[in-house]
């Protein structure tokens, strides 16, 4: 078996260290991706303090199953205590962008659900202003061109990324060169596309804790 590199270690510190933010008895959110691997993993021990999960994938929705853990409907849980999920990006002002894994939408829901949203992150995540990672856009099929014409006003190059089909049924195209020095009025103009289902831009709901797993252990920033 070859050794953890640093990156994953950073990325599981960081997973492990938010098994900490749950309480007994909770129903949580959990999101999509790597690091979130790494927490459904540790989740497995403390299974039996939980009531259940909100999944933000099928992807993540199979390995909480293959766990034990009850998966469960968002539309009959209402609210929920805490959301855990990756970025692809995080700023210390606590905006994100997601959606490298296509999930971007049900984790914008699970997280406007949720009433804390703690980010896990390898400390490479970390970036003084969002924008160096391309801009996932999930849009309705019959929208693409329209949308990436509307993007490309917006002064973005969007590219299609084919061979993706999100859970939803519905497209990717990942952004790149937008200016996202003011986030959240992007992510407005965004959305208002007719065709986009939601942008990966987390600027309005943002994470409410970021734990980085760094070289030198655990940073948190709130």
């Amino acid at each position: 078996m070859s050794a953890e590199s640093s990156i994953d270690v950073q990325k599981r510190i960081a997973a492990e260290a938010a098994i900490a933010e749950i309480e007994d008895g909770q129903i949580i959110g959990v999101g999509t991706g790597s690091t979130v691997n790494y927490f459904i993993d540790a989740l497995a021990d403390h299974k039996h303090r939980i009531d259940g999960a909100v999944s933000s994938s099928e992807a993540s929705t199979a390995r909480l199953k293959a766990i034990g853990i009850p998966v469960l409907e968002l539309n009959y849980t209402g609210d929920i205590e805490l959301y855990i999920d990756g970025a692809d990006e995080a700023t210390r002002s606590l905006q994100l962008i997601k959606g490298g894994g296509a999930a971007l939408t049900r984790e914008k829901i699970v997280a406007a659900a949720s009433k804390r949203f703690v980010c896990i992150a390898d400390a490479s995540k970390l970036v003084n202003t969002l924008g160096a990672f391309p801009l996932p856009v999930e849009v309705i099929p019959m929208a693409r061109s329209l949308v990436a014409r509307k993007l490309v006003e917006l002064g973005g190059q969007p590219e299609w990324r084919e061979d993706v089909t999100t859970d939803n049924g519905n497209l990717i195209l990942d952004v790149y060169n937008l200016d996202l020095t003011d986030a959240s009025s992007m992510e407005t103009q965004i959305n208002q596309i007719p065709g986009v289902v939601t942008c990966g831009l987390f600027a309005h709901r943002g994470a409410d804790k970021l734990i980085l797993g760094t070289d030198n252990g655990i940073e948190v920033i709130e």
